[in-house]
């Protein structure tokens, strides 16, 4: 099984990069969609409040990005997520091993794991089993 959309929010370019071809070439995902920022990731969840079929089925969310990062995009996905008419799946992944990002992100019910960069194919298929 492969998830049907994904989003992944991320400001570094190589990272993202190497990400989706491991994303390709493990059949992960009909579609990928990449934001550099948490704003720009929100402006287009919000454009598809009324068309829930076009939202991703999980979100792969940087905590460090200019804009507006991880921590400020969680707030305002969760005083929108209500207008969703289905559940989005967030996987925090990050390089930090701080446990205070670890805890401070499972705190959230919508986050459903935390990923230490970089994310491994064994997590991708973590993603999968949990989103069955």
């Amino acid at each position: 099984m492969k998830l049907k959309k994904t989003c992944i929010v991320d400001d570094d370019k190589i990272y993202v990069f190497g990400l989706k071809k491991i994303m390709e070439i493990n059949d992960f995902s009909e579609e990928i969609v990449v934001f550099p920022n948490g704003k720009e990731a929100l402006d287009y969840l919000k454009s598809l409040i009324s068309e829930p079929l076009s939202l991703p089925d999980v979100i792969l969310l940087d905590l460090n990005m200019p804009v507006m990062d991880g921590w400020q995009f969680l707030e305002e996905f969760i005083r929108i997520q209500n207008d969703f008419s289905r559940k989005i799946s967030i996987y925090i992944m990050s390089s930090s091993i701080q446990k205070d990002d670890i805890e401070r992100a499972k705190s959230y019910s919508e986050v459903t794991d935390y990923l230490i960069k970089p994310v491994k194919i064994k997590d991708l298929e973590q993603i999968i089993k949990n989103e069955q």
